[in-house]
Parts: structure tokens; sequence; C-alpha cells
């Protein structure tokens, strides 16, 4: 697909840094090249990673059925890199029209997007060849025959990838990371400044990252003009946030907009410096 062979396939220079703790859950899909969208399978991942040796084993599920296969997997790591094969069926529920195929991994985890991704080459499958992006999960490695975790997220997960999005743990680090900052206005502008568009632009990212989180804009002045006059131009520097953040793919629900004129400075309206303070945007994650 063209979304995974852009956002992924830096996967063909596997770029990775320090050791990086691959042992735990890990859940996504398999990909198989030439299937439609609908025929891609959830997939989980149980490793456990010593030194160079990985042991584990896998769940593959057939979306929206309750058919899904149990295999033992034995591997190596090196460098964030994971060599893998698919031993043994452990344990299966399928119907007659579907194959139990072994699959050989080769996956890199990619620190800067959070994914463990890579290839796979069935050896016992002629022809059934994919790619597979895995997130590390927060939940419990199924052995049962019902499948307790429902397949909601499968379609939410494409998306993400569709949309360059990085992994639920790298989203949540940057967003408890982020650092906000005013944005500061000329004297009775409503332009922003070319300097804050690449702070904006990042902001942006991690608010459409989250499936859940806004963003409110508070609009602010000095306290030159009357308080209808700084009412409305506050308006309209928080209006100029909202419509830079819809340029860069923001849906609109995510964006909400206030504004507060003259009446919470920060600076002293008496001074140069102190009404610059007060000619801006404030923000908060909400």
């Amino acid at each position: 697909m063209k979304f995974f062979l852009v956002f992924f396939f830096a996967f063909s220079t596997w770029f990775v840094s320090s050791q990086t703790n691959l042992s735990g859950l890990w859940q996504g899909v398999l990909m198989k090249d030439g299937a439609k969208e609908l025929e891609y399978t959830v997939f989980f991942l149980q490793l456990d990673v010593q030194g160079n040796n990985v042991t584990g084993k896998t769940r593959e599920e057939f979306y929206k059925t309750d058919f899904y296969t149990i295999q033992r997997v034995k591997g190596s790591a090196e460098s964030n890199q994971l060599k893998l094969q698919q031993l043994t069926v452990e344990k299966k529920k399928v119907s007659s029209k579907l194959s139990v195929c072994s699959m050989d991994f080769q996956l890199a985890y990619i620190d800067s997007t959070g994914y463990l991704t890579g290839k796979y080459v069935s050896n016992t499958c002629r022809g059934n060849t994919g790619k597979i992006v895995l997130y590390r999960s927060k939940a419990r490695f199924q052995e049962a025959d019902t499948v307790t975790i429902g397949h909601y997220w499968r379609d939410r997960f494409l998306t993400d990838l569709k949309k360059g999005r990085k992994a639920p743990e790298i989203q949540e680090l940057e967003r408890k990371n982020f650092q906000f900052q005013p944005i500061y206005f000329d004297y009775d502008q409503a332009e922003i400044k070319p300097e804050y568009y690449a702070f904006l632009s990042k902001m942006a990212r991690v608010v459409s990252g989250h499936s859940d989180l806004r963003i409110r804009i508070t609009g602010h002045t000095d306290a030159d003009g009357s308080d209808a006059y700084n009412d409305d131009l506050s308006a309209k520097r928080a209006k100029a946030i909202q419509d830079y953040f819809l340029k860069c793919g923001l849906e609109s629900f995510k964006v909400v907009i206030d504004f507060k004129g003259e009446k919470l400075p920060v600076g002293s309206n008496q001074t140069p410096e102190g009404k610059q303070q007060n000619r801006r945007v404030d923000f908060e994650f909400i």
C-alpha cells in the first residue's frame, strides 16, 4: 500500500540507534502483499528477549471473526533488529477455507516512530509475503479461544498509519513532554509571524496524533484601545491560529477558541515590554 511504503519504508534503510528493550507484547497488523485492506489480519507478538536470543508466541486473528492461530517463535536480536521464525502451531481455530501458514520475520524497531516494522515470508505457504507493523501493547497475550480484545482498534490503527501518526507510546510521550509557549503579535495586528510556524505545526501534529485530544486557543491584547475593540482583536488573533491549524490538517472539532481582550495581562501595560507580553495567544490541551 502506498501509505505504508511512504511512511514505513525507511525500513529499507533501517535507522536504529541504542538498544531498546523489545520484550513484552506488541500488537498490529499483517499486510499480505496483494490483499485488500479488509483481509489484513490482526497480529499479537509476545517477546522475551534475553541478550541476542528471542523466544515468544504469536497470535494471528482473522478480522471480524473468532478464528485465530497461536504459534511459538524463536529467533535472534541485534541492535533493535529481530529475525524470527514461527516454529510450532500450538493452538488454532480456523475454518476449512483458511490456511494456517508459518512465517519468517525480519523486523526493526524505529525509535522515531515507536513501531516494530518489517517484512515476512511464509515458510509453509508458497507466495505468502507481506509487511508487518506493530506497536507496544498494554493488553495481555490471550491463549483463550474467545477473542477478548475487540478488533475496533484495527481500523483506527490503519488510519493512524495513513496519516503518518506515531505509535501510541510515542504520541503519549510527546504530549506529556510538550512545552507550550505563547505566540506574540505586533501592535494592533493579528497576523502570525513566520518564526512561529514550526512550533505551531509541531503542536498540530501532537493534537492530531490523539483521537481524544483537543486544544484551546486563547487570544489576548494589551490595554490600548477600548474593551470592545480589544475583545475583537483578541478573537481575531485566536482565529488566526485556528485557521493555521486547519491548514495543517487538524480537524475543526479538535480546536476550541477563546478570547479575553485585555482582561488577563501577564505583563505591565505601563511599559512597552509588558505590552508586548500581553499581545499574545496562549494554549492548553483539553
